[in-house]
């Protein structure tokens, strides 16, 4: 991963809201997904005791039916902890060096999420579904196409898939915490 192509693209890129408003009627299943998302008491308390900041850059298509229904979630973990949690948004179309240095399987993807550390080091690469996605999506069809926005999803699917990202976010959280590096800049 170049860092210097990591930078530029976390300055460049906008908040979730920023980042709907740029396309208000392709935004709709991103809205209606929203309503569906909510973290659990015990979800909201392990993002709460996020102490490393860390910056997540989601590669993403306001087109994109796999982008509507994770964007919403990713969306719902930053705001849990937006002191520790920095989220912001790229269109993968608006930023060819980026999405071609995160393809996946040979592909431009999305959503693409990457983990930065807090001076924007690389962590971690997730995307573009996770396991419980690809299964879901697996067992309805095993053909080249990605779901519409806004089609219905399982209340299962949707828990498991959050779980799955927050997973990482934690993950990435104590990957961070544990950092000799990070331990050395901020004496812990």
């Amino acid at each position: 991963m170049k860092r210097a192509v990591l930078a530029e693209s976390f300055e460049r890129a906008v908040p979730y809201e920023r980042y709907l408003e740029s396309d208000p009627a392709k935004a709709a299943p991103w809205r209606r997904m929203e309503s569906q998302i909510s973290l659990t008491a015990e979800q909201r308390a392990l993002v709460s005791s996020f102490t490393r900041r860390m910056c997540v850059l989601a590669v993403s298509g306001i087109w994109c039916g796999d982008c509507s229904a994770q964007g919403p979630m990713l969306a719902a973990i930053a705001a849990a902890n937006s002191d520790a949690i920095d989220l912001r948004w790229v269109d993968r179309d608006e930023h060819p060096h980026l999405s071609d240095m995160v393809r996946i399987c040979g592909g431009h993807r999305v959503p693409t999420v990457i983990f930065l550390s807090e001076d924007l080091e690389f962590v971690s690469l997730l995307g573009d579904r996770t396991l419980t996605r690809y299964r879901a999506i697996a067992a309805r069809q095993l053909g080249p196409s990605c779901p519409v926005p806004g089609a219905p999803i399982p209340r299962d699917e949707i828990d498991a898939t959050i779980a799955e990202w927050l997973n990482e976010f934690e993950r990435v959280h104590l990957l961070l915490r544990l950092s000799p590096r990070l331990r050395a800049v901020h004496g812990d």
